[in-house]
């Protein structure tokens, strides 16, 4: 149980520190509000519990294997998420209004983002096995800390989201839509380019 405790407190802390995905998430929430925002908490959800399975069942081998083979997705994602920067600048400045994505594209793009990030993979195989208790199955060591770890993202990225909602929201009822635009365009930016700098592997 102590290990344990230690391995919840360990991950709280990791998962409120911003990277890529918190990033992603809170742009989204500015740009289109919680809902939107929680939406991509769903997809970046989602794409770590892929990764989790992969370390989880499979061999260190594999894990590098399958890093490799995600070098296009990432640069997809970079790309993407550049493309997302450039077009909220360009509707800042143009003064146009916001179009919201729906809930496929939100979830689409949560999904995208965490996926093309192939260092959660080496992250989560040398972090998890950190919090595995000897002459206990294995298995069930590993199933166990994979869904706690996804369960507390769930919560922490879902509260980035809820709180970057209600910024979204004050900048609409001034109408600081521009403001609202140069802001989700920054943190866009500052998304790409990080997933930028951790696109080679370990």
């Amino acid at each position: 149980m102590d290990l344990y405790l230690s391995f919840v407190v360990t991950s709280s802390v990791l998962i409120l520190i911003p990277g890529p995905n918190v990033l992603v998430i809170v742009s989204t929430s500015i740009a289109h509000g919680s809902r939107r925002g929680l939406q991509t908490v769903l997809g970046t959800t989602a794409a770590m519990a892929i990764q989790l399975a992969v370390v989880a069942a499979a061999s260190v081998w594999f894990v590098h294997w399958v890093a490799a083979g995600l070098v296009i997705l990432q640069w997809l994602g970079i790309v993407y998420l550049f493309y997302l920067a450039a077009r909220h600048f360009y509707l800042g400045i143009s003064g146009s209004p916001r179009s919201e994505p729906g809930a496929n594209g939100s979830f689409g793009r949560g999904f995208l983002v965490s996926l093309a990030n192939a260092k959660t993979l080496f992250f989560f195989s040398a972090f998890l096995p950190q919090f595995v208790s000897p002459g206990q199955a294995y298995a069930w060591q590993i199933g166990s800390l994979s869904l706690s770890f996804l369960v507390l993202a769930l919560v922490g990225d879902g509260l980035y989201a809820v709180f970057a909602g209600k910024l979204s929201r004050l900048l609409a009822a001034r109408r600081w839509h521009g403001v609202q635009h140069s802001i989700s365009g920054t943190v866009f930016l500052g998304a790409g380019t990080w997933l930028w700098l951790l696109r080679k592997p370990v």
